[in-house]
């Protein structure tokens, strides 16, 4: 099961009492206070892991609690302190604020740690208090309380290029040619209800990830089809393939661009400015070359790269990934030399 959101509450440690103590040993007359710190309480720490890829682990379990700190005891002992618990979350988890809705952290980098809530800080025994005016203190401190925080989980796949489209337009079908990816291929509307991610490898040994996101039909941003739930998965990558299909499937080419361009417009203005490559599917099942030709000259007014490939008969799909490559190493260098700047 292919969980992206999820809400938990964190609980750090509460830290110890400090201790009310005094030295009762033999030949040690007034031996004085002797009430040792209560410990500290557990931190609540997340962590980056690349062992996960989704927060289905959180959905069951949103609750999470680190130990509490031990009590001072007597002379001048002081208590253990409460063990840390580590979340670990799949790369790409956004971390926000439950009722603000704030930004907390991104975790971008395999190995990432953020402190999510900080245990109490534990009381002090009644030796602290012992001055020269007040050598037998009988106070103490209680422990601190560990902070606690209600969070939303938001999973962002982290690839390099997105597939977005009609549903049926053979996304699945183009992932599973172009990588290891096997993700499930039907015939009917809406096979795909999860992201998929497979990795390209081209022959010159550079290679990339693909994320293949659930078909998008009209209306998708007011919730028709399965909506735009799936859109936040795509919202990091570099450059987004839009296939449109070329056989007799009752929807026009231009048409579906338009479509799907006005629904990744509805759902963020950013996502619709991201660099784009147009790709023409099916080539194997064309009847009426005009299709094709339409959408050449449409994207030729545009200025959008144009592959037309088949799945099926592997037709294109070499000069695609080759393409993919290097318009992702130019938009990588251009990024370089805009930070540089």
């Amino acid at each position: 099961m292919f969980i992206d959101e999820a809400h938990i509450r964190v609980k750090a440690g509460d830290g110890g009492n400090g201790c009310v103590a005094f030295r009762r040993e033999k030949y040690v007359p007034r031996g004085g206070p002797s009430g040792g710190d209560g410990g500290g309480g557990g931190h609540v720490w997340m962590e980056a892991s690349q062992q996960h890829n989704t927060l289905i682990h959180f959905r069951f379990n949103p609750e999470h609690k680190a130990e509490r700190g031990r009590h001072g005891e007597g002379s001048n002992r002081s208590g253990r302190h409460g063990q840390d618990v580590v979340l670990r979350v799949p790369v790409g988890t956004v971390l926000y604020e439950d009722k603000s809705g704030e930004k907390v952290h991104d975790f971008t980098q395999p190995g990432e740690r953020f402190l999510v809530a900080r245990g109490g800080r534990g009381g002090r025994g009644n030796a602290r208090f012992a001055t020269s005016t007040h050598q037998a203190p009988r106070e103490s401190e209680s422990g601190f309380p560990g902070e606690e925080r209600w969070l939303r989980l938001e999973l962002k796949l982290l690839a390099d290029v997105g597939l977005v489209g009609f549903p049926n337009v053979g996304k699945s079908t183009l992932i599973s040619r172009i990588s290891a990816a096997r993700p499930k291929i039907a015939d009917y509307p809406f096979t795909t209800l999860e992201p998929n991610l497979g990795v390209v490898t081209t022959p010159d040994d550079r290679s990339y990830v693909v994320a293949d996101i659930p078909g998008l039909i009209e209306g998708a941003h007011r919730g028709a089809g399965l909506g735009t739930q799936f859109l936040r998965h795509i919202e990091r990558t570099r450059l987004l393939a839009h296939l449109i299909d070329l056989s007799e499937s009752g929807r026009e080419p231009v048409s579906d661009f338009h479509v799907i361009q006005s629904e990744l417009a509805q759902f963020d203005a950013a996502l619709a400015a991201k660099p784009m490559v147009i790709i023409a599917s099916k080539l194997d099942v064309i009847q009426d070359p005009s299709r094709l030709e339409a959408l050449r000259a449409f994207c030729a007014g545009r200025g959008l790269e144009l592959h037309a490939v088949s799945a099926v008969t592997g037709a294109g799909i070499e000069a695609l990934k080759l393409a993919l490559a290097n318009k992702l190493n130019s938009l990588r260098s251009r990024e370089t030399s805009e930070e540089a700047s």
